[in-house]
């Protein structure tokens, strides 16, 4: 058991090295978040097939440096790290619009996705890195325009979009995942995944709000960089041997498995 726990463990790295060069796909840099914290350095990869407004909303926010030296106001051990308020505190809002609820998004049956797990109920993937569940493959077939209805899938790492009791109160907050917590699926807006950087947000300091908050520095979209500046960030969630560590955690991990066990191969060029 050890062995197969040491060989699940170091599966992602060995893959990493091993997948060939068609198979890595850099991110989109229109859709890149670069985030310098006091702790170190997150790329975030967007997804505007989840939530296009969201999406929107949060480059234009760095764009017009709104998120540059905020607090991370409310970091839960093993939950979430929250940041984006211009008040530094719960409730904040930009000068803009409150956003409707973006919970739920349709895809192609042959978009981008990459299927990881088939259940009678529903399956689960990733579109970039970014992990979705969505209704069964028997529900698509018989929805009326053919498209897989989908939602964030809230592993670590996944970032989304605060927001008050209202639904359609998010506006500026947005939190990322230092554990995963699928009791958010259906309730919050996912716009993306940290690519890069997972030990920073985890490193953030605790608090409610911490006595010594971490900021973020600057935010910057990575297109806006120069080309020389930006992270060179590709991922690997397509192809015969993500597919192969996909097999070995089924089984693996058998009828417990799920998307938030899967590490989708990243790296620096």
């Amino acid at each position: 058991m050890f062995r197969r726990l040491l060989a699940l463990a170091a599966a992602p790295f060995l893959i990493a090295w091993l997948l060939p060069l068609e198979t890595w796909q850099p991110l989109d840099p229109e859709n890149t978040l670069v985030i310098e914290t006091t702790k170190g350095r997150i790329v975030v990869e967007m997804r505007p097939e989840f939530a296009p407004l969201a999406v929107q909303r949060v480059k234009l926010l760095a764009r017009e440096k709104v998120y540059d030296g905020l607090q991370f106001h409310r970091v839960i051990e093993g939950f979430v790290a929250q940041t984006g308020n211009p008040n530094n505190e719960d409730g904040g809002v930009s000068a803009h619009p409150d956003l409707p609820p973006e919970f739920q998004f349709r895809l192609p049956p042959a978009g981008p996705q990459t299927v990881a797990v088939r259940r009678s109920d529903g399956i689960e993937g990733f579109v970039g890195s970014t992990p979705f569940a969505g209704v069964s493959e028997k529900e698509t077939a018989r929805a009326p325009d053919g498209l897989v209805r989908g939602w964030g899938a809230y592993c670590a790492g996944v970032v989304g979009m605060g927001r008050q009791a209202d639904p359609g109160s998010a506006n500026s907050e947005i939190f990322f995942m230092r554990e995963a917590a699928r009791r958010l699926d259906h309730e919050y807006t996912v716009w993306g995944r940290v690519v890069q950087g997972l030990d920073v947000v985890r490193a953030i300091k605790v608090g409610e709000p911490p006595a010594d908050p971490d900021r973020m520095v600057r935010v910057r979209v990575a297109a806006d960089l120069p080309p020389a500046e930006r992270p060179r960030v590709e991922v690997a969630a397509q192809g015969e041997h993500f597919e192969a560590q996909l097999a070995m955690l089924r089984r693996l991990k058998g009828a417990d498995f799920t998307v938030c066990d899967v590490n989708v191969p990243v790296r620096t060029r």
